[in-house]
């Protein structure tokens, strides 16, 4: 459980052992029920790897507060990063935690996603790098792989 009570759900570890161990996923985005009360998975890639589709996702993702109005969302997304080494000595993976916060989301969506946030990594084993983002600058492609490779990636 998080320090703000949310739990984990079954399905979000399903999800990830389905990337991780299976390929099935390029990635996957987890949301906070509308209760706060259980992380579930928002959504997955469902028809191969397009890293657009996924950056959308997280940029237009929405949240509702307790007054009912909806408004730019925070979200958890774990993401299989698959890049060629500048040396040439081949492919690496890393499956990569981006902590999603818009700077412009509601500050009580902000504070109860900061507060979940550790309780889905315990759940989610194996996990090689983590992100914290703010704005669409930093889930920019190229940005990342450069982070997650540690400069080793060609980009």
């Amino acid at each position: 459980m998080s320090q703000s009570g949310a739990t984990v759900s079954q399905e979000c570890v399903t999800a990830y052992n389905d990337l991780k161990l299976n390929k099935k996923y390029k990635y996957v985005i987890y949301k906070l029920s509308d209760d706060n009360k259980e992380i579930v998975v928002d959504s997955t890639s469902e028809d191969g790897p397009k890293y657009d589709d996924f950056r959308e996702k997280l940029i237009n993702a929405k949240t509702k507060s307790k007054t009912g109005a909806v408004g730019k969302g925070p979200r958890y997304a774990v993401y299989d990063f698959e890049y060629q080494l500048a040396s040439g000595e081949g492919t690496r993976n890393k499956i990569t935690f981006i902590a999603w916060s818009p700077d412009d989301a509601g500050i009580m969506a902000k504070m109860v996603y900061a507060s979940s946030k550790e309780a889905l990594k315990r759940a989610l084993t194996g996990l090689a790098t983590e992100i914290q983002a703010n704005d669409a600058d930093d889930i920019e492609y190229d940005s990342l792989v450069k982070t997650v490779s540690k400069g080793t990636a060609a980009v």
